[in-house]
């Protein structure tokens, strides 16, 4: 049996020809290195890869980079006395260190360390999609910092090291990762992109507490891929800040 990657379909040993779609489990592929799939009995097939174009050119990213740079930097120096402040208020509260440092995944698929004010006075165990940040797990100032996302300010320094950028795809864990790639396995095609503060699925999908809201924030942060533009980033940004300000919970 052999199979043609211009078209995605295969020819049996009789000659006979069929054209297949790449999809895996319940979810289509938008994008893998390589897909075994069972079709109508004739064992398994490779679907081949199935690219998407970054939206973004070459000098529109040169761009979101400089922005990057001299808005992280600013925002570090303007916001140095309220991040000093939240310092010391956590580490007044003698439950902890004051930021919380943890391995995430970003652009080519590297590790970094993502850096955040501390909003659990505990966190141990299995890893959970979102650590709960209520009245058992958190005191009443982490839990602001957690409800105005305050405690991502620590991140702007992830922005201005390259790491991360202001709108993009929020970093993953890898153990998470593994399972997403397991069900849909298209989290590859996010790694085109630096992960971000923010992003449309934040902004529509919220924290992503469950397993069924990571699959569709990644629908949606590969949307964001096919369009992405300087301008795309700039709406995602006023909306953010609208939301925060607003007092919108997302």
């Amino acid at each position: 049996m052999g199979q043609t990657a211009a078209d995605g379909g295969f020819e049996n040993k009789n000659g006979f020809r069929y054209n297949i779609s790449a999809k895996c489990g319940l979810y289509y592929m938008v994008a893998v290195k390589s897909c075994k799939q069972n079709i109508y009995g004739m064992g398994n097939i490779d679907t081949g890869t199935l690219e998407v174009a970054d939206a973004m050119s070459r000098w529109q990213r040169a761009v979101k980079r400089l922005l990057d740079v001299l808005f992280a930097f600013a925002g570090l120096a303007v916001l140095s006395p309220v991040m000093a402040v939240i310092f010391l208020l956590l580490r007044l509260q003698r439950n902890g260190p004051a930021f919380f440092t943890q391995e995430r995944i970003g652009q080519g698929g590297r590790p970094f360390t993502i850096y955040k004010f501390r909003t659990l006075s505990g966190c141990d165990g299995e890893p959970t999609l979102v650590a709960k940040s209520d009245k058992e797990h958190s005191t009443r100032l982490e839990r602001f910092l957690r409800e105005h996302h305050l405690d991502e300010l620590p991140q702007l320094w992830n922005v201005l090291r390259g790491d991360m950028s202001f709108v993009g795809p929020r970093p993953e864990r890898k153990y998470y990762i593994d399972k997403i790639m397991l069900a849909g396995g298209r989290y590859e095609l996010i790694y085109k992109m630096k992960p971000g503060l923010t992003s449309e699925a934040t902004l529509y999908n919220g924290y992503t507490d469950t397993m069924q809201k990571m699959l569709r924030r990644l629908d949606m942060d590969i949307s964001y891929l096919r369009r992405r533009s300087l301008w795309l980033d700039i709406s995602i940004v006023v909306r953010t800040a609208f939301s925060i300000i607003s007092g919108r919970k997302f």
